[in-house]
């Protein structure tokens, strides 16, 4: 892709569930998408993170946590909760989520306004979970119809307890260029699509092919990372690290990954960024620490 103006150009756009993670030190601003926009933007492009947010105190601590981390962002106000999520961490730092339902965020309006960044979007990335429910899920699709068609559309899978469907997963896998998903979400996808009892290389390339995507982006955690593209596949080593939580850390790859491919990087040195980005993250507490400035190089 060619370089982008980007401090005068159009968004890069995080767009889904918007919540606080309640852990175990306390209460933490996330949501994939909103980690998302945060780390593209680190990249000097501009980002905005879209949702919706309650009519509550937490609705008012979100939108001063965004405005303290300068990110940009669209969370109309609507008469439900806004998102909350328990999270617990293991001995190695691993989450797990209880995700509440009812909340803003399953209740997105497609607003004007929200035309507008669509019709703008450089990029998108949105996931299943804000999908979960049909208002969320219209609203997430009436912003792809959106969008030009140079965007550059990111489907981070992000499977979250039972909140996803066959229907969901292959709508979106049929309006993405890229798919990101982690090893565990490709045991599932992979049974879905009758792929299981195939190697995972074989199982993503059998994806790129069947909806023709750009790219694919597989996490294995300490395992490593892998990109495959339709000419080329890309695999690095996970860096050793003292975890201090992987809370963001898969996002934080995604928006880094975003932002240098729209930099013009090849697929090899973005994917090399979106690893040593990644790792920084899991050696900070939360999901939105300021990335130095050696790793944007």
């Amino acid at each position: 892709m060619m370089k982008q103006d980007k401090l005068h150009g159009r968004p890069i756009v995080g767009l889904g569930e918007a919540l606080w993670d309640m852990l175990p030190d306390g209460s933490q601003l996330g949501g994939a998408p909103a980690n998302f926009a945060y780390h593209a933007s680190q990249f000097g492009f501009p980002a905005i993170a879209v949702s919706a947010l309650g009519e509550d105190s937490l609705g008012d601590d979100t939108v001063r946590a965004f405005d303290e981390h300068n990110l940009k962002h669209l969370m109309p106000r609507v008469p439900y909760p806004t998102g909350t999520v328990q999270v617990t961490l293991d001995e190695q730092g691993v989450p797990s989520y209880h995700i509440k339902e009812g909340v803003a965020w399953d209740n997105i309006p497609f607003t004007p306004e929200m035309e507008t960044i669509a019709h703008e979007a450089l990029a998108v990335c949105w996931g299943s979970l804000a999908q979960r429910n049909a208002v969320s899920q219209a609203t997430i699709g009436r912003f792809l119809d959106a969008t030009q068609a140079d965007c550059l559309k990111i489907f981070d899978i992000n499977l979250r307890q039972h909140y996803y469907s066959r229907e969901v997963i292959e709508t979106s896998l049929q309006r993405c260029d890229i798919l990101k998903i982690n090893d565990e979400e490709l045991a599932i996808v992979g049974k879905m699509m009758a792929l299981e009892g195939l190697p995972a290389e074989e199982q993503c390339r059998s994806l790129v092919n069947a909806y023709g995507l750009k790219m694919l982006i597989l996490t294995c955690g300490t395992d490593g990372s892998h990109v495959f593209t339709p000419e080329e596949s890309s695999f690095l080593p996970t860096p050793a690290v003292q975890v201090a939580d992987t809370v963001g850390a898969g996002d934080s790859f995604t928006g880094a990954f975003c932002a240098a491919i729209l930099n013009g990087l090849p697929v090899r040195e973005a994917h090399r960024r979106a690893v040593d980005v990644s790792a920084f993250v899991c050696t900070q507490d939360g999901a939105m620490p300021v990335v130095p400035e050696s790793l944007k190089a």
